[in-house]
Protein backbone atom coordinates (compact mmCIF):
# COMPACT_ATOMS: atom_id res chain seq x y z
CA UNK A 1 0.00 0.00 0.00
CA UNK A 2 1.27 3.39 -0.95
CA UNK A 3 2.15 5.44 1.76
CA UNK A 4 -0.17 8.94 1.35
CA UNK A 5 0.97 12.74 2.29
CA UNK A 6 1.04 14.31 5.07
CA UNK A 7 -1.00 17.71 5.48
CA UNK A 8 0.45 20.71 6.68
CA UNK A 9 -1.50 24.24 7.41
CA UNK A 10 -0.03 27.33 6.90
CA UNK A 11 -1.16 30.56 7.98
CA UNK A 12 0.96 32.96 6.36
CA UNK A 13 1.55 36.85 7.42
CA UNK A 14 3.81 38.28 4.83
CA UNK A 15 4.87 41.93 4.76
CA UNK A 16 7.51 42.08 1.93
CA UNK A 17 9.07 46.29 2.24
CA UNK A 18 11.62 44.90 -1.06
CA UNK A 19 8.50 44.49 -3.36
CA UNK A 20 5.36 46.60 -1.87
CA UNK A 21 4.11 43.13 -0.93
CA UNK A 22 1.86 42.40 2.31
CA UNK A 23 -1.15 40.23 3.00
CA UNK A 24 -1.69 36.83 4.76
CA UNK A 25 -2.53 33.55 3.20
CA UNK A 26 -3.89 30.33 4.36
CA UNK A 27 -2.59 27.79 3.20
CA UNK A 28 -2.48 23.83 2.39
CA UNK A 29 0.44 22.32 1.49
CA UNK A 30 0.37 18.57 0.82
CA UNK A 31 3.92 16.76 1.98
CA UNK A 32 4.86 13.91 -0.21
CA UNK A 33 5.90 10.68 1.48
CA UNK A 34 9.55 11.00 0.35
CA UNK A 35 10.07 14.97 0.83
CA UNK A 36 11.68 16.34 3.96
CA UNK A 37 10.96 19.30 6.35
CA UNK A 38 13.61 21.34 4.47
CA UNK A 39 12.14 21.01 1.23
CA UNK A 40 8.34 21.90 2.42
CA UNK A 41 9.59 24.69 4.68
CA UNK A 42 11.74 25.81 1.16
CA UNK A 43 8.79 25.56 -0.69
CA UNK A 44 6.83 28.13 1.26
CA UNK A 45 10.15 30.32 1.51
CA UNK A 46 9.11 30.46 -1.83
CA UNK A 47 5.86 31.20 -1.80
CA UNK A 48 6.72 34.01 0.23
CA UNK A 49 9.28 35.28 -2.07
CA UNK A 50 7.45 35.25 -5.35
CA UNK A 51 3.65 35.42 -4.43
CA UNK A 52 2.10 38.26 -6.68
CA UNK A 53 0.52 41.43 -5.07
CA UNK A 54 -2.51 40.54 -6.83
CA UNK A 55 -4.23 38.12 -8.96
CA UNK A 56 -4.69 39.86 -12.34
CA UNK A 57 -2.34 37.48 -14.22
CA UNK A 58 -3.21 34.23 -11.96
CA UNK A 59 -2.57 32.85 -8.58
CA UNK A 60 0.51 31.14 -7.07
CA UNK A 61 0.08 28.01 -6.66
CA UNK A 62 1.67 24.69 -5.15
CA UNK A 63 1.45 22.17 -7.63
CA UNK A 64 2.03 18.05 -7.71
CA UNK A 65 5.37 18.91 -7.44
CA UNK A 66 7.32 15.23 -6.37
CA UNK A 67 4.13 13.44 -8.04
CA UNK A 68 4.50 14.67 -11.30
CA UNK A 69 8.01 15.47 -13.24
CA UNK A 70 6.26 17.77 -15.63
CA UNK A 71 5.33 20.18 -13.19
CA UNK A 72 7.19 22.79 -11.00
CA UNK A 73 7.16 22.70 -7.38
CA UNK A 74 5.25 26.27 -7.51
CA UNK A 75 3.94 28.08 -10.75
CA UNK A 76 1.77 31.13 -11.68
CA UNK A 77 -0.95 30.83 -14.29
CA UNK A 78 -2.83 33.02 -16.13
CA UNK A 79 -6.44 32.82 -16.76
CA UNK A 80 -5.33 31.15 -20.34
CA UNK A 81 -3.46 28.60 -18.32
CA UNK A 82 0.12 30.01 -20.23
CA UNK A 83 2.58 29.94 -17.23
CA UNK A 84 3.88 33.07 -16.18
CA UNK A 85 5.99 32.30 -13.52
CA UNK A 86 7.68 28.43 -13.22
CA UNK A 87 9.32 27.85 -9.90
CA UNK A 88 11.34 24.86 -8.76
CA UNK A 89 13.62 23.51 -5.86
CA UNK A 90 16.62 21.44 -5.57
CA UNK A 91 19.56 21.31 -8.27
CA UNK A 92 17.27 20.43 -11.83
CA UNK A 93 19.19 20.07 -14.47
CA UNK A 94 19.73 21.90 -17.42
CA UNK A 95 17.36 20.29 -19.90
CA UNK A 96 14.41 20.65 -17.24
CA UNK A 97 15.56 24.25 -16.63
CA UNK A 98 15.57 25.10 -21.11
CA UNK A 99 12.57 23.17 -21.19
CA UNK A 100 10.58 25.55 -18.45
CA UNK A 101 11.83 28.42 -20.05
CA UNK A 102 10.94 27.83 -23.40
CA UNK A 103 7.06 27.16 -21.52
CA UNK A 104 7.44 30.22 -19.33
CA UNK A 105 7.69 34.22 -18.62
CA UNK A 106 9.86 33.48 -15.65
CA UNK A 107 12.28 30.48 -13.95
CA UNK A 108 13.50 30.38 -10.69
CA UNK A 109 15.42 27.98 -8.85
CA UNK A 110 15.54 27.98 -5.13
CA UNK A 111 18.67 25.51 -4.14
CA UNK A 112 19.27 24.65 -0.42
CA UNK A 113 21.40 22.29 -0.44
CA UNK A 114 25.12 22.23 0.90
CA UNK A 115 26.31 20.66 -2.32
CA UNK A 116 24.90 24.21 -4.41
CA UNK A 117 28.08 25.31 -5.49
CA UNK A 118 29.17 22.13 -6.80
CA UNK A 119 25.92 21.60 -8.76
CA UNK A 120 26.15 25.37 -10.12
CA UNK A 121 29.38 25.20 -11.81
CA UNK A 122 28.46 22.56 -13.91
CA UNK A 123 25.09 24.30 -14.97
CA UNK A 124 25.90 27.74 -14.95
CA UNK A 125 27.42 27.77 -18.74
CA UNK A 126 24.63 25.86 -20.21
CA UNK A 127 22.55 28.42 -19.07
CA UNK A 128 23.91 31.44 -20.46
CA UNK A 129 20.78 31.44 -23.06
CA UNK A 130 18.13 31.03 -20.67
CA UNK A 131 17.67 34.72 -20.18
CA UNK A 132 14.33 34.88 -17.51
CA UNK A 133 16.05 31.88 -15.82
CA UNK A 134 16.78 33.18 -12.41
CA UNK A 135 19.12 31.07 -9.93
CA UNK A 136 19.26 31.50 -5.88
CA UNK A 137 21.17 29.68 -3.44
CA UNK A 138 19.31 29.30 0.44
CA UNK A 139 22.56 28.71 2.53
CA UNK A 140 22.54 25.23 3.61
CA UNK A 141 22.72 26.34 7.79
CA UNK A 142 19.67 28.67 7.30
CA UNK A 143 18.06 26.34 5.04
CA UNK A 144 18.07 23.92 8.00
CA UNK A 145 17.00 26.95 10.98
CA UNK A 146 13.95 27.13 8.56
CA UNK A 147 13.19 23.54 8.47
CA UNK A 148 13.18 23.86 12.65
CA UNK A 149 9.97 25.72 12.19
CA UNK A 150 7.92 23.00 10.54
CA UNK A 151 4.60 22.14 12.02
CA UNK A 152 1.41 20.44 11.04
CA UNK A 153 -0.27 23.70 12.00
CA UNK A 154 2.00 26.92 11.23
CA UNK A 155 1.19 30.90 12.14
CA UNK A 156 4.61 32.01 10.45
CA UNK A 157 5.36 35.83 10.26
CA UNK A 158 7.64 36.62 7.17
CA UNK A 159 9.24 39.82 6.94
CA UNK A 160 11.33 40.52 3.64
CA UNK A 161 13.77 44.10 3.56
CA UNK A 162 16.63 44.44 1.96
CA UNK A 163 16.88 41.22 0.11
CA UNK A 164 16.86 39.23 3.92
CA UNK A 165 14.03 37.10 5.09
CA UNK A 166 13.02 36.69 8.43
CA UNK A 167 10.24 33.92 9.48
CA UNK A 168 9.38 33.62 12.36
CA UNK A 169 6.66 31.65 14.86
CA UNK A 170 5.52 32.50 18.30
CA UNK A 171 8.28 30.82 19.85
CA UNK A 172 11.22 30.70 17.17
CA UNK A 173 12.37 32.27 13.79
CA UNK A 174 15.02 32.08 11.14
CA UNK A 175 17.07 34.66 9.31
CA UNK A 176 17.18 33.58 5.71
CA UNK A 177 19.78 35.73 3.25
CA UNK A 178 19.39 34.15 -0.48
CA UNK A 179 22.25 34.48 -2.33
CA UNK A 180 21.77 35.37 -6.35
CA UNK A 181 23.59 33.02 -8.60
CA UNK A 182 22.26 34.08 -11.71
CA UNK A 183 19.78 37.06 -12.34
CA UNK A 184 17.20 37.25 -14.82
CA UNK A 185 17.59 39.65 -18.00
CA UNK A 186 14.49 40.56 -19.09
Amino acid sequence: MALKATIYKAQLQIADMDRHVYGDHNLTLAKHPSETDERLMNRVLAYALNVPADDLRGKLEFTKGLSDVDEPDLWQRDLTGEVVHWIDLGQPDDRRLMKAHGRSERVSVYSYASSTPVWWSGIDSKLTRAERVQVWQIPAEQSAALAALAERSMQLQISIQDGSVYVSTATQSAEIHPQLLKEARA
